[in-house]
């Protein structure tokens, strides 16, 4: 999950960064932070996550708490099609990285998507990533 502060646009190399083993406690600290006033700007998600709630599940449960988080999943496997996932998150614009990826992709994708939640959540915001699966 990305938080962070008001920063330039062309401004991408830094970001605070935020990391849970599982999705119940990744939603604990989206809910915390929400709940703070540093609400996420991002998620990077692990489709599979055992032994609990894979990517999706964990996805449709941070949705309920913070509709404006920008979403990307990151897996080498799913038990989903993507439509499924589309379909089950509402979300077309969900980005995917497949395993294994490369730094400079992460790096994109956390730019263009906190960008895009800035851009639709103006004024003083966090941006911190975290909310990945163990060693992934």
């Amino acid at each position: 999950m990305l938080f962070g502060h008001t920063r330039p646009a062309a401004s991408h190399d830094a970001y605070e960064i935020d990391s849970a083993f599982q999705g119940r406690d990744g939603l604990e600290m989206v809910t915390r932070a929400s709940r703070l006033g540093r609400p996420y700007a991002l998620t990077f998600t692990d489709m599979r996550m055992p032994p609990g709630w894979d990517g999706v599940e964990t996805l449709e449960r941070i949705l309920k708490e913070m509709p404006t988080i920008e979403l990307c999943i990151c897996s080498a496997y799913s038990d989903y099609s993507w439509h499924e996932v589309i379909q089950r998150l509402a979300r077309p614009g969900i980005r995917l990285i497949r395993k294994p990826f490369e730094t400079h992709e992460v790096l994109a994708v956390a730019a263009e998507l906190t960008d895009k939640w800035s851009q639709r959540n103006p004024g003083p915001v966090s941006m911190r990533p975290g909310a990945k699966a163990p060693g992934r």
